[in-house]
């Protein structure tokens, strides 16, 4: 079962052997009341701790599939169901240190429905989320 919030409190932790971290990763829930077309999801800009990591070097997993932002914008066959979580990976080397850190996420979606030039609609979310050591 999915938290009410974007940012799900499980799942925050780095990606890579230890050792030789190259980033972090974290849990999502589909910023929508239904499901959604995978290529609709224009990516997910994070920022923590102040330090800013853009959408666009950013990699997704929805689905059982990993993306990047150009192949997400082209899957156009991948749902993303409502009670299933996300994971956004972010490349950072050297991983995050240990201890709480503060996250937000800016979720960017488009909607069929949404004219244009109102595109992309940007949900976001500020929590405290922690890293532990292996």
């Amino acid at each position: 079962m999915l938290e009410r919030t974007l940012f799900q409190s499980t799942g925050f932790r780095n990606t890579g052997p230890a050792g030789r971290r190259d980033g972090f990763e974290f849990r999502l829930r589909l910023p929508s009341y239904r499901g959604l077309r995978a290529s609709l999801v224009d990516g997910v800009d994070v920022t923590i701790d102040g330090e800013a990591f853009g959408h666009e070097a950013n990699r997704y997993l929805i689905g059982g599939s990993e993306f990047t932002l150009a192949t997400l914008r082209e899957a156009a066959d991948v749902r993303w169901p409502m009670d299933e979580a996300g994971v956004v990976r972010v490349p950072k080397a050297g991983g995050l240190a240990p201890g709480v850190h503060e996250v937000t996420v800016r979720v960017r979606v488009r909607q069929s429905y949404i004219p244009i030039e109102f595109q992309p609609s940007v949900i976001v979310e500020t929590r405290h989320a922690t890293v532990v050591q292996p």
